[in-house]
């Protein structure tokens, strides 16, 4: 079952989430966090494979900040107007907004993981490290080719970190997940020979399928490591 809710984050903002729920009792939640975007059909697909697998998926909608309904594509023309409104995302405002996400899913009982992708990767790793002060520890993160994520590497985490790259990225180089792990030797780092940027969407050009079905294979039994 699956369909869209309004949150409230803690400053007042209104925000849509598009959320999937599994059959039965769910093991948990999980935070999809999406790229530049928007909650577009590409991140509500991760929400549905999460609940499909058992977990609340949970989709905030970061744009609702300065447009509603933003969901784009990746022709030339959305890729243009992703580019444009990337500058108007906030750090901290969109923390605020998972933090929103984390409060609704908390009925199930059992915490919630945040995952992103690109700049929702980061966002995933700042979850992990300035979630406790707004009142969010996740259960773990997980960022696929989180950009600048390297800028934030020696901030304190708050539970288990898993992060996937492309080898081949051009957008992200080998220096940021280096400094991660220079930073957090205990956290899971994996690089991925012959995928770029993007690798684990399928939508996209760059898709590799290969590496994206060895990532959500991992993705998959560390939300069951540390759920259980």
């Amino acid at each position: 079952m699956s369909g869209w809710v309004e949150l409230t984050a803690a400053d007042g903002h209104k925000l849509s989430a598009y959320v999937a729920k599994p059959e039965g009792e769910a093991k948990g939640a999980v935070i999809v966090v999406q790229e530049i975007f928007g909650v577009n059909p590409s991140i509500q697909g991760v929400a549905d494979h999460y609940a499909r697998h058992g977990y609340v998926g949970i989709a905030p909608a970061l744009f609702d900040r300065f447009g509603k309904n933003i969901q784009l594509g990746y022709g030339p023309e959305d890729m243009k107007k992703a580019f444009e409104l990337y500058p108007q995302l906030d750090k901290d405002a969109a923390l605020n907004d998972i933090v929103a996400a984390f409060e609704y899913v908390k009925d199930t009982g059992k915490g919630a993981a945040v995952l992103g992708f690109c700049y929702g990767g980061l966002m995933a790793w700042l979850s992990n490290t300035g979630g406790p002060a707004l009142g969010m520890t996740p259960v773990c993160t997980v960022s696929y080719y989180g950009g600048g994520v390297g800028g934030f590497a020696s901030e304190a985490t708050s539970c288990p970190a898993l992060l996937h790259f492309g080898a081949d990225d051009d957008h992200i180089g080998k220096d940021q997940s280096d400094a991660v792990a220079a930073a957090h030797p205990d956290a899971e780092i994996f690089r991925y020979e012959g995928a770029g940027h993007a690798f684990a969407n399928p939508d996209r050009p760059s898709y590799v399928a290969s590496a994206a079905k060895l990532a959500d294979e991992r993705s998959l039994e560390f939300l069951e490591q540390n759920f259980s």
